[in-house]
């Protein structure tokens, strides 16, 4: 592994186009889960100037059963996408939650795809689909993530926070932030860059009201970062194109799932190429990613690392994983192929060997807990009561022990 290098990560806020369509997605599959724990849901989201749309595939009893839609079903659909929208901030003429208009294609669920996933007397609950997903975590923050995503984030929660308080009533809803950093032997040594794109109230982009903006974002960066990453060297890009008044699904078309790096670990990982939002945890494209992370994250809590990937692989309508991979990076107190053993008998006593079931009993997945996880990150974060359950790290002396 490189010891001396320069690294970016990126992130969106949540009023960029594509993350309200993941909050959306989201915020349907927790209406579903609230309704009925073993819903099935598929939920894609598009976001233009004034237009959401909703389409895939779902199934959830006392909501939609037999092809047909519950009394009132549809509309608490339609108010909870407004309510999305709402909470995010937006009241534009380009995109206004009252007004945008609004198109439901939810269907049923493919009775072939329920047939591969659903459990019998004679076969285990499977893999919604087949597909390989990665979980990772480093030492670079207390979060046990990549720094340089770690800072993108928390900049634009934080500046997301002061609008919707007030502090800064100047910032309006879409924004992206990156954060590049030199590495010395393995370790944030300096912030090289740092860039923010915010939209912004009319006249923001010249005189004294840009000047305003601009100190206003380099207050929040000197907040997040640690005072000995930043210098005066350290070169900031705020709002590089200029005006930035145009902007959320009325300034770009917005769809679940593009920022799939964002959500995850900001390109210091592989990734498996399947998205989260809008997915119940029998899509392991989710469960599984979650379930990753949270064995890495413990293995980094344990010390038994400072850096963890693992890989695992699924095939649909099969329940237990195909393939269990570490990697240290060299960083490791163990062999790997130990780690891979302790891991798999962890996940055995805790978790149910990591079957799609086991998965989401263990860490409690069939909830309504997913639309905090659609902005800012699904890693990282703090668990607190039901939400973000694979962060916690409470099997760390478990492996500790797996290894004595």
């Amino acid at each position: 592994m490189r010891k001396d290098f320069v690294f970016t990560s990126e992130s969106v806020s949540e009023g960029h186009p594509d993350k309200v369509a993941d909050q959306i997605s989201d915020a349907i599959v927790d209406l579903f889960l609230s309704k009925d724990p073993e819903a099935r849901v598929a939920c894609e989201t598009l976001t233009t100037t004034q237009l959401v749309v909703l389409a895939g595939e779902i199934r959830c009893k006392g909501v939609y059963e037999n092809g047909t839609w519950a009394d009132g079903a549809l509309e608490e659909i339609e108010a909870t996408v407004r309510g999305v929208v709402k909470k995010i901030g937006y009241e534009q003429s380009g995109f206004h939650w009252q007004t945008f208009r609004f198109e439901n294609n939810l269907h049923g669920q493919s009775a072939h795809i329920a047939q591969g996933v659903d459990s019998s007397s004679n076969k285990d609950e499977g893999a919604g689909d087949q597909g390989i997903m990665f979980g990772f975590a480093c030492d670079e923050t207390a979060d046990l993530m990549p720094a340089t995503l770690d800072y993108s984030h928390k900049i634009l929660h934080k500046m997301a926070t002061d609008r919707h308080s007030g502090a800064a009533p100047f910032l309006e809803p879409d924004a992206k932030s990156q954060v590049t950093l030199r590495y010395k032997d393995g370790k944030p040594a300096a912030a090289t860059a740092i860039v923010v794109s915010t939209q912004h109230a009319p006249g923001y982009d010249e005189g004294e009201k840009e000047a305003e903006l601009h100190a206003y974002v380099k207050s929040v960066v000197a907040e997040v970062l640690p005072a000995e990453l930043l210098s005066g060297e350290t070169v900031y890009h705020i709002n590089p194109t200029g005006s930035f008044e145009i902007g959320g699904p009325d300034g770009d078309a917005g769809l679940t799932g593009r920022k799939i790096i964002v959500d995850t670990y900001g390109g210091a990982s592989p990734h498996g190429g399947g998205a989260f939002s809008g997915k119940d945890p029998t899509k392991v494209d989710r469960s599984a990613a979650y379930v990753t992370r949270y064995l890495a994250k413990n293995v980094v809590a344990a010390g038994l690392a400072t850096r963890c990937t693992i890989q695992v692989s699924y095939a649909i309508g099969v329940s237990q994983p195909l393939s269990l991979y570490v990697d240290l990076h060299g960083t490791g107190t163990v062999t790997e192929e130990a780690l891979e053993a302790a891991l798999t008998k962890v996940a055995a006593d805790r978790l149910g060997k990591l079957t799609p079931r086991g998965i989401r009993t263990g860490l409690g997945l069939n909830k309504p807990i997913y639309g905090t996880t659609a902005a800012y990150g699904h890693f990282g974060r703090q668990p607190e009561g039901d939400l973000f359950p694979w962060e916690r790290t409470d099997l760390a002396d478990d492996l500790k022990a797996a290894l004595a």
